[in-house]
């Protein structure tokens, strides 16, 4: 009697993302505008700002990716955080930011913050919600220019970024991600994988 095997995927790395996979990062932002979480970005400004990526990839695809961006010399911002589909439920999106939580904190910012329009995702990995105009560094630089701006759905988020209290992994040569949900955390809902929308 034939016996089948089932062939194990490649696991899940994450790393530095490169120059030459710009338009691989606008694709996979732009893949997900329709769900309402993501403001789009030209392949012009993802490709020139591609080295502050960190991208999750399988094999060679890239399905998860994520942005870090100094807002001031304390403060930086996660945006464009999107998580193929297939990929959901996996912890990608969790590994992510406590990559660009660990990055923050060395490049010296005191707090990191996202504007979602999902933050119970970012609350489990301790984000707390507060008034946008704790973060004037964003709403007078990015916010006024929005076409949203006068009815912005997104809350503020800010998680601060004490030390000692790393949960980020050293990604120097890359990182293994089993598939299971972030220490601690049970799995957020399928839809908030793609949720930071702040170009």
């Amino acid at each position: 009697m034939k016996t089948g095997t089932t062939q194990a995927r490649p696991p899940v790395m994450l790393r530095a993302a490169e120059t030459a996979e710009g338009p691989a990062l606008h694709a996979l932002i732009s893949a997900h505008l329709e769900e309402g979480h993501l403001l789009p970005r030209t392949l012009e400004e993802v490709t020139a700002h591609a080295g502050r990526f960190v991208v999750a990839t399988r094999g060679r695809r890239i399905v998860g990716c994520g942005d870090l961006v100094g807002l001031s010399p304390r403060v930086a911002e996660v945006r464009s955080l999107t998580v193929a589909r297939s990929e959901r439920k996996s912890g990608v999106g969790s590994m992510i930011v406590d990559h660009l939580r660990e990055r923050a904190r060395r490049d010296g910012f005191d707090k990191l913050c996202a504007f979602t329009h999902a933050p119970a995702y970012f609350i489990q990995m301790g984000f707390s919600i507060v008034p946008h105009l704790w973060l004037l560094e964003k709403v007078t630089t990015d916010c006024v220019k929005c076409p949203q701006f006068n009815h912005c759905g997104q809350y503020a988020m800010v998680a601060p970024l004490a030390k000692g209290q790393s949960r980020a992994l050293d990604l120097t040569h890359g990182v293994s991600l089993v598939e299971r949900p972030a220490e601690g955390h049970s799995h957020p809902p399928s839809h908030v994988a793609a949720v930071v929308g702040c170009a």
